[in-house]
């Protein structure tokens, strides 16, 4: 039975309802990434082992990168840094490539169904998440297994420094999607902006005032993304202590990401079935 009337109108409390709704279109959304190949759902662990040896063998052993943190730093060291924040930029760059296609990609639930439609961006970042953590377990239990030391401390803070990196995809995805109905042209935009976003963030390198030009770093010091990775990176691998002043600045990103997302949704979604 489809929801009530009320409930899908735009004033409708995004995490509070329809939760049932939300965990059946986000298994959906994982299902229909593997759909029609023999293994399904084992790619999702398949494919983050590929791309781990791939980033071992080709940064760590042939180009010898380092992030020149520690004098004992191995090429497994930097693999596995390379590795956790690519599979942190897989998120953002998901988010932001296929965000603009979340409500007109589904006309049905626009046009003939009363359907609360905020359920559709949040199911396919709650599947990049779902992937994410699939990720994020295999790097943790590679690094037990070649031995690195993974502390009570930085597990701690992980959750910390992960939340207003999901508060900032979902703002993304409620946001671009709304955009999306309206002006098709954006997903050229929001392509190009996830691979400066990969340039920008410093996964392939270290980036602080120290180690990247002046006029580049007063650019770039305000993507939140570069300080999530940089915090994740030192607490969680190399046992650093947490920068507060920039995880309070992904916070209050993060934050308002999300309000004016939603708020962009809500504003736009009376006019969904008019455009589409």
């Amino acid at each position: 039975m489809p929801p009530d009337r009320a409930s899908a109108t735009p004033s409708s409390i995004p995490f509070s309802r329809h939760l049932d709704l939300l965990w059946q279109f986000t298994v959906r959304a994982v299902e229909q990434r593997h759909r029609g190949s023999y293994l399904g759902i084992i790619w999702s662990v398949l494919n983050p082992l590929l791309m781990l040896g791939l980033y071992v063998t080709v940064f760590g052993v042939i180009f010898g990168g380092s992030f020149h943190t520690d004098v004992k730093e191995t090429p497994l060291d930097y693999a596995m840094a390379v590795f956790l924040g690519l599979i942190l930029f897989h998120v953002l760059s998901e988010t932001l490539a296929a965000a603009p296609t979340f409500i007109v990609g589904q006309p049905n639930f626009v046009k003939k169904v009363v359907f609360p439609l905020h359920i559709l961006p949040l199911s396919n970042v709650g599947a990049y998440w779902f992937h994410f953590f699939i990720s994020l377990g295999l790097l943790i239990l590679g690094g037990l297994l070649i031995g690195h030391t993974f502390t009570l401390y930085g597990l701690m803070w992980l959750p910390l420094i992960l939340i207003p990196h999901m508060l900032l995809t979902i703002g993304l995805a409620w946001g671009l999607s709304a955009l999306g109905v309206f002006f098709r042209d954006i997903m050229q935009l929001t392509n190009f902006l996830a691979i400066v976003s990969l340039y920008a963030s410093a996964v392939f390198f270290r980036a602080n005032a120290e180690t990247v030009p002046p006029a580049i770093w007063a650019v770039i010091k305000w993507n939140p993304f570069l300080h999530t990775v940089a915090q994740a990176r030192d607490t969680l691998l190399w046992n650093k202590p947490i920068d507060l002043l920039a995880l309070g600045y992904t916070w209050a990103f993060g934050l308002i990401a999300i309000t004016v997302g939603w708020f962009l949704f809500r504003k736009m979604q009376p006019a969904f079935a008019d455009v589409i």
